[in-house]
């Protein structure tokens, strides 16, 4: 029997169990914290998750490759939002937002001094960190899409988000984004004990750790401690969906091999699941996602 791809998995159950949170904002807020309380925010929020979708992403990770699409669906997801958020908020509704608490040198001339707002920096260079962090979640997408592809398989692509109402203000956003890196940070602290190719271990701990300074950026900005505990929790895939799920209509997927890919190591031409090898192989690529040159 053919094991369906996990991500194929996620995107029935979320378009089965899809809910709404009465106080997304709230829960936000509340998310934020994962970095230092791991799951225990999620007790906080009191989010229901479904039987089917519970026991669906509590499933142990199959592969490096399974874990590989996990990350690259996250990092979409962040991508999306930051494209998104930065085409609705320009410089000047940042500083209506955050020039409340701003100071001014009034010995200054105020046409060429920046305001400095009292989170740290100008409204518009606070926005400038935003513009960075988004390009950094973009060039996470891209190298996580060129691992996958350079083992023969295919990434996930495409998806729809619903961000709802976490772009009706420049606090609303900043919120958000503050809840979406730490929960990535214990996305990625959860799923590394899983990871068998000391490769690809490296590559996930080289975004986890620029993850982790996004959140410590976004805590501050928010004002909470950037650095809140001696230790960061591990989230699991429930865990994580429970957060970042609400934001899911349409999961990312993932053709069967990604049509350009030139290696060694294909699947079986007849497989249904992308996480399956070839029957002649006598190499463990998809399990072990060891990179093979092409």
């Amino acid at each position: 029997m053919t094991v369906r791809p996990v991500h194929e998995q996620i995107l029935e159950a979320v378009a089965e169990e899809r809910r709404r949170i009465a106080s997304r904002r709230g829960f936000l807020k509340t998310s934020a914290k994962l970095a230092g309380g791991g799951a225990v925010a999620l007790a906080v929020a009191g989010a229901p998750i479904g039987g089917s979708l519970r026991s669906t992403l509590a499933q142990e990770f199959e592969s490096d490759l399974d874990i590989l699409n996990y990350a690259l669906t996250l990092e979409i997801l962040e991508a999306t939002f930051y494209e998104e958020g930065l085409d609705k908020f320009s410089d000047d509704d940042f500083e209506e937002a955050l020039g409340d608490d701003s100071v001014k040198d009034e010995d200054k001339d105020e046409e060429t001094t920046p305001i400095t707002n009292a989170r740290g920096g100008s409204a518009r260079a606070i926005r400038e960190r935003i513009v960075e962090i988004g390009e950094h979640e973009q060039e996470h997408v891209e190298v996580l899409t060129q691992t996958i592809t350079d083992l023969g398989f295919a990434p996930v692509e495409g998806g729809e988000f619903d961000f709802g109402d976490a772009f009706d203000d420049v606090e609303a956003f900043l919120e958000t984004a503050q809840a979406l890196e730490n929960t990535g940070v214990s996305a990625y602290l959860g799923a590394a004990p899983a990871i068998t190719d000391p490769a690809v271990l490296a590559a996930a701990a080289s975004i986890a750790t620029v993850e982790a300074r996004h959140a410590g950026y976004l805590n501050l900005l928010n004002g909470d401690s950037p650095f809140p505990d001696s230790f960061d929790g591990a989230l699991t895939r429930d865990e994580v969906l429970a957060i970042a799920g609400d934001f899911i209509v349409e999961a990312p997927a993932a053709d069967e091999l990604a049509a350009d890919a030139e290696v060694a190591t294909e699947p079986a031409a007849d497989t249904e699941a992308a996480t399956e090898p070839a029957a002649d192989t006598d190499t463990n690529v998809v399990t072990e996602a060891t990179p093979v040159s092409g």
